[in-house]
């Protein structure tokens, strides 16, 4: 989809739901049946992570057989994208879909849910998340705001950014102006970079007015629909700040728990799913915008100089020991959770997974 009509459908679905809302100040009952409202960062049909919040809000309503329907609002409908949690702490809304990191203003350790530098692949915070005492973590934070979060889905190892100049080692990200968000942002900034995150919908136009020289979003698969390319044309990988990164569904914690006990169980089971389900469709379909990019619209892609990935390296461990000494005692709490996680599952995918991978590129190609 190109920009000017990806951002077209979605800005005519914005009137429309715009006009929707003026009858919803609060959740509709009638026979039995609740409507509740989702916001989100996300502009409306954005590939994967748009298309997927609405998929999960379609799944609930339809696993319930409509007793708890959810009514889907895109970035910039209800709220701005980057104010979908507030609206749910303020009783605007009774869901949120978005990202952890998003929120670390809030608390810094949200964002160990959504991605590390350096940090976990998309199974390994699933792994901590769900058998390694991670939910149990995170449910502490957000019971402080009166709220229940769940991993609802992951795109894998994201690609590392678009920059309008080639980066030839650390010297080039002296005072680089980039979008990027969360603890990633945070080493890049110790790399010397001007760091700012702006919502998706927001970026094309700060890359085109100048105001940005390079920004990160997720991968092929979403930029290509936002249009970046036009813009610059070096688009660097992997990305060593998001190695698998997790948007979340928030909800209203006290009304969440008044809904009966099956329902709970299919908002969790549906979030569970659309986990892999989202980690799916980016998996196919990100190699193949890729091939868009360079076939189309000519995009060169290059790797990051070694000295970059280690300068990165050692600002994330540098990071990560700030906020176990230094943090309030929550986040704290957090990083020594998923640091010894991390050093449990990444067992397996570094004396496992990662010496297939290698022999498989090395010996094993099919025509």
């Amino acid at each position: 989809m190109k920009r000017r009509e990806f951002f077209k459908s979605a800005g005519t679905a914005a009137v429309g739901a715009a006009a929707a809302t003026a009858g919803l100040a609060t959740p509709a009952i009638a026979q039995g049946n609740t409507t509740w409202r989702m916001v989100t960062t996300w502009p409306k049909n954005f590939p994967g992570l748009g298309v997927g919040a609405q998929r999960l809000a379609d799944r609930i309503t339809a696993a319930t057989g409509g007793r708890l329907t959810i009514q889907v609002f895109a970035a910039g409908e209800m709220v701005p994208g980057l104010q979908a949690l507030d609206a749910v702490i303020d009783g605007s809304a009774e869901m949120s879909h978005g990202a952890a990191y998003y929120w670390q203003n809030k608390s810094q350790g949200l964002s160990f849910f959504t991605g590390v530098p350096y940090g976990m692949t998309s199974r390994e915070l699933t792994g901590w998340v769900r058998y390694l005492g991670g939910q149990e973590i995170w449910d502490e934070i957000y019971d402080q705001f009166g709220l229940q979060g769940f991993l609802s889905g992951d795109t894998g190892t994201q690609a590392g950014g678009w920059f309008k100049n080639e980066l030839t080692g650390v010297a080039d990200v002296q005072g680089l102006r980039f979008r990027t968000p969360g603890l990633g942002g945070q080493v890049w900034a110790k790399l010397g970079a001007s760091v700012t995150n702006l919502a998706a919908g927001e970026i094309f136009a700060a890359l085109q007015s100048g105001t940005l020289d390079a920004a990160e979003f997720v991968g092929p698969y979403n930029d290509l629909a936002l249009g970046f390319y036009q813009i610059a044309k070096n688009y660097y990988f992997p990305s060593f700040i998001e190695p698998g990164l997790a948007t979340e569904l928030v909800v209203d914690k006290a009304k969440f728990t008044a809904l009966p006990a099956d329902v709970q169980a299919i908002v969790k089971d549906v979030c569970q799913a659309e986990y892999d389900a989202v980690a799916a469709d980016f998996a196919a379909n990100d190699p193949r915008a890729l091939q868009s990019l360079v076939n189309e619209h000519q995009v060169q892609v290059r790797q990051f100089p070694e000295e970059i990935l280690e300068a990165g390296a050692t600002a994330a461990k540098e990071l990560l020991t700030e906020i176990r000494e230094g943090g309030d005692e929550l986040t704290k709490k957090t990083a020594e959770s998923f640091v010894s996680a991390l050093n449990i599952v990444r067992q397996k995918t570094d004396g496992t997974d990662s010496l297939f991978l290698r022999a498989r590129e090395q010996y094993f190609t099919l025509e």
